[in-house]
């Protein structure tokens, strides 16, 4: 009980006097180095019993890393280690990751030498393409030809890999993030995805046939609370039914960035902190571990956040065009007042760690 007073004592000292995450900091460390198979992995040899071994204390390390992602901000150094864990990249237990990611690489490079083989892919084929053909071929949707129209799926997984492109140097693993981020979002998240924005199907008598209308009930709802008058001339304008939802809750914010910002220059530390993507990338570690509903209150804290603006735009055109290219210079403003929203409306996840 002393050491817990104690911890809690420090937490709150640090994010009074502007150091947050210090403690959480060691908390992840110690959740990333906890390996309690590690007696039993040493004494067996056998992959199989490995693997069952693995999977037997999966959940409860993989809800712990979830409590915490909810909870706290990653640390930088260990995000995209701690998103190989929650999207089953790798197991929770340090020590078999090399073993795992060896079987991921030859996995990854049999069905490149594949599609090679097949001439889908070559020398010249941007990394992303290579991607999407990986993936395509990998869940049996890869088309009879290169000269096929990508589905809108396809135009998803594309956003989604070229912002974490910018994140991931090695390209074997940055497409398991890739692939396995958009598998959530279409098994585990499709539910929760569809419910952001309901699609009603009504007559239209002004073309004379059924047409599909987006409803963005619960993005309605919070922003009724936070700025009725916003909604009103959003309503006025007939613009709710037209705002990027596409962008925000499917590609969850990936690809709204100008071409510019997302070049493979920007690694620095200083340079990548004022980054849109950086900001975003700290969206995506709630909605993979489990919270997809903070895409909501991205979307709006993006409307309050360029209240004034919105405003001045008088059509539903132009303030969908306007979202679809924000400025950049405050994003990590945004995300920040995001989560704050998210917290106050859903409460904070209980600390398990």
């Amino acid at each position: 009980m002393a050491d817990d007073s104690q911890r809690n004592f420090r937490s709150v000292y640090y994010e009074k006097v502007g150091f947050r995450g210090v403690e959480e900091k060691k908390s992840l460390e110690i959740l990333l180095k906890d390996d309690r198979l590690g007696k039993l992995i040493s004494v067996s040899r056998d992959s199989k019993l490995l693997i069952y071994l693995n999977f037997f204390f999966f959940f409860t390390d993989i809800e712990k890393l979830c409590t915490f992602s909810q909870r706290f901000p990653l640390p930088s150094m260990y995000r995209i280690l701690v998103w190989k864990v929650l999207l089953g990249i790798i197991p929770p237990h340090h020590k078999s990751h090399a073993l795992v990611m060896n079987y991921r690489k030859e996995q990854y490079w049999d069905i490149h030498h594949a599609l090679h083989v097949i001439r889908f892919v070559n020398d010249s084929t941007p990394q992303v393409d290579v991607f999407l053909r990986i993936h395509q071929l990998e869940s049996g949707k890869l088309p009879r030809n290169l000269a096929y129209p990508l589905e809108p799926e396809d135009e998803v997984f594309l956003a989604i890999a070229k912002a974490m492109e910018e994140m991931v140097e090695d390209p074997m693993e940055c497409y398991w993030l890739v692939s396995c981020f958009v598998n959530q979002l279409n098994s585990k998240h499709k539910d929760s995805l569809q419910q952001l924005v309901r699609i009603k199907c009504s007559f239209c008598v002004y073309v004379g046939k059924t047409v599909r209308v987006k409803e963005p009930k619960i993005l309605e709802q919070y922003l009724n609370i936070e700025d009725s008058r916003l909604l009103m001339h959003l309503k006025a304008c007939a613009a709710m039914s037209k705002l990027p939802y596409d962008l925000w809750f499917k590609k969850c914010f990936a690809g709204c960035l100008p071409e510019s910002s997302l070049q493979r220059q920007i690694r620095t530390t200083v340079m990548l902190s004022d980054s849109f993507f950086v900001s975003f990338s700290r969206v995506w570690d709630k909605v993979i571990s489990g919270s997809c509903k903070i895409l909501v209150f991205v979307a709006l804290e993006i409307l309050l956040t360029f209240k004034m603006k919105i405003i001045a735009l008088t059509t539903a055109e132009k303030i969908a065009q306007f979202l679809e290219n924000i400025p950049q210079d405050n994003t990590d403003a945004i995300v920040s007042k995001a989560v704050d929203l998210w917290r106050t409306h859903c409460g904070t996840p209980a600390h398990s760690v």
